[in-house]
């Protein structure tokens, strides 16, 4: 299968060839260099299995999954979630960090326009996390998801 995906790539390359750079790497070496020189990257387009492998990594190096945005843009549709998922076995416990939806949704809200809107709540999360230091436990914090979103929703009034 990867085979088969990493020819597909290389052939749709050719009809952008001179406007958009394409190079492949092996997936361990991928995940080296995303440590070592992240910048290098500015899309990557992997396989579903590879791609979540190296987003958990990723997130990772920003604070942990319940850091991470993710979004998905098509030409007709767009979806904006948590990398995470669902996170079904803390559902109730009131200690999921909102961070990757409140994140998403920021994606989301620059993605129709709506820049100003994201910057606000953006800004309000670098106040809560580093100048009221408020965190949920998976950031080393004792926060409750609502009492981090109240601190969100509390920078934004």
């Amino acid at each position: 299968l990867t085979g088969i995906f990493l020819a597909a790539g290389k052939e749709i390359a050719k009809e952008y060839e001179g406007r958009i750079a394409m190079d492949d790497r092996i997936v361990d070496a991928c995940a080296m260099q995303l440590v070592m020189k992240p910048e290098q990257f500015d899309v990557m387009v992997p396989t579903n299995l590879f791609g979540d492998i190296l987003s958990d990594q990723i997130a990772g190096l920003v604070g942990g999954l319940g850091m991470a945005p993710g979004a998905n843009i098509g030409p007709d549709a767009a979806i904006f979630e948590a990398v995470h998922g669902s996170a079904p076995d803390i559902a109730g416990k009131g200690v999921a960090n909102p961070l990757a939806l409140l994140l998403a949704a920021c994606l989301m809200l620059d993605h129709v326009g709506e820049k100003a809107k994201a910057d606000a709540i953006r800004t309000a999360v670098d106040k809560v996390l580093n100048t009221d230091n408020i965190k949920t436990g998976d950031l080393g914090g004792t926060a409750s998801t609502r009492d981090f979103a109240a601190a969100i929703a509390k920078r934004l009034a």
